[in-house]
C-alpha cells in the first residue's frame, strides 16, 4: 500500500465506523448545504445558532425519560425546537423586546435549562455527548433517521425552491403572490421546519453545539465564491463534503475529537473565503481601485 492510499483512503476501508460517519457528514451536506443558503441570505445566522439550542431541553428530558433512544430524542428534539420558534414569534411580536434580544435570551435559556437537566441522570460523558456528539459511534438507526430527514428536505424543497428563492430576493412579490394563492404562505413554515428537523438530525451526529457547522458554514462561504444560486448551493454543497472528508481522516491520524475537527476545517476554509474570496473578500476590497 503506497503512501498516498494509506492516507487518504485506508481508514475508510479498513473500519466501519469511518465509512458510516462519512455518509452520514455527506447526507447532513446534502439536505443541510440548501438550507444554510437560504438562512444565510435571509441574514438569519443568530436565528440558526438560536435553534440549534433550542432542542437542547427537549432532548435532555427524552435522554432522561428513555435514555440515548435516537426516536425518542428526536421526538422531543423536535417538540422543543417548535416550541421555542413559536414563543420567538410571540415575544417579538407581542412585546417590546428586539428580536436579537429574543434570540439571545431562547439561546441561553435553552442551553443552561438542557445542562442542567440533564445534569439530573446523565454523567459528564453524557453531557459531553449531547454537546459535541460521537460522530465515529453512530449507528445504523441514526443513519436511517439522517436519510429520512434527507430525503423528506429534498422533496420539500423542490416544492418551494422558487418561493424561498423569492422570498430572500423579492419578498415583496412574494407576498403579493401570495394574496392570489394562499398555498404561498406556507413556504416560510415549512423552510422553517425541515431547517429544525435538520438540526435535530446534524445532532445526532455532532451535538448540539457542533450542529449548525455542516449546515451554515459552507454557505456562508460559498458567496464569497460565487454569485448564481444553484452554484451557490453546489458549492457549499461540495465544500461540506471535502470539509468532512479531510476532517475525519485528520481526526483520525491526530487521534482528536471528529466532530469538532470537521466543523473546524469547515470554518477555516470558510475564513478564508472570507479573506481571499473572489467577491466581496477583504482580497478584493484592497484591490478594488479608491
Amino acid at each position: 500500500m503506497n503512501i498516498v492510499t494509506h492516507y487518504l483512503l485506508s481508514p475508510y476501508l479498513d473500519y466501519g465506523f469511518m465509512r458510516r460517519a462519512l455518509l452520514a457528514c455527506i447526507v447532513l451536506a446534502i439536505s443541510g448545504a440548501p438550507l444554510g443558503f437560504f438562512m444565510n441570505q435571509r441574514r438569519m445566522a443568530l436565528v440558526s445558532d438560536a435553534m440549534s439550542h433550542a432542542i437542547f431541553p427537549g432532548v435532555a428530558v427524552a435522554f432522561l425519560v428513555s435514555g440515548l433512544s435516537v426516536w425518542s430524542m428526536t421526538a422531543g428534539g423536535l417538540t422543543a425546537g417548535i416550541l421555542i420558534a413559536l414563543l420567538s414569534v410571540f415575544l417579538s411580536r407581542y412585546t417590546q423586546i428586539k428580536e436579537d434580544g429574543v434570540f439571545t435570551l431562547l439561546f441561553l435559556l435553552s442551553l443552561t435549562s438542557g445542562i442542567v437537566l440533564l445534569s439530573l441522570k446523565g454523567s459528564n460523558i453524557d453531557l459531553l455527548h449531547m454537546l459535541f456528539g460521537d460522530i465515529l459511534a453512530i449507528d445504523n438507526d441514526a443513519l436511517l433517521f439522517i436519510g429520512i430527514v434527507a430525503v423528506l428536505t429534498l422533496f420539500v424543497l423542490a416544492f418551494i425552491y422558487r418561493g424561498l428563492v423569492l422570498d430572500c430576493f423579492d419578498p415583496d412579490f412574494l407576498m403579493a403572490a401570495a394574496s392570489k394563492r394562499p398555498i404561498i404562505r406556507l413556504v416560510r413554515p415549512a423552510f422553517f421546519v425541515l431547517f429544525v428537523i435538520n438540526l435535530v438530525a446534524a445532532f445526532q451526529a455532532l451535538g448540539t453545539l457542533m450542529a449548525l457547522g455542516l449546515i451554515l458554514l459552507p454557505s456562508i462561504a460559498a458567496q464569497f465564491w460565487v454569485r448564481q444560486v444553484d452554484r451557490a448551493i453546489g458549492f457549499a454543497l461540495g465544500l461540506a463534503i471535502f470539509s468532512s472528508y479531510a476532517g475525519l481522516l485528520l481526526s483520525y491520524f491526530t487521534n482528536t475529537p471528529s466532530g469538532p475537527v470537521v466543523v473546524l476545517l469547515c470554518g477555516t476554509l470558510c475564513l478564508g473565503s472570507v479573506l481571499v474570496g473572489k467577491h466581496g473578500s477583504c482580497l478584493s476590497a484592497i484591490r478594488k481601485p479608491l
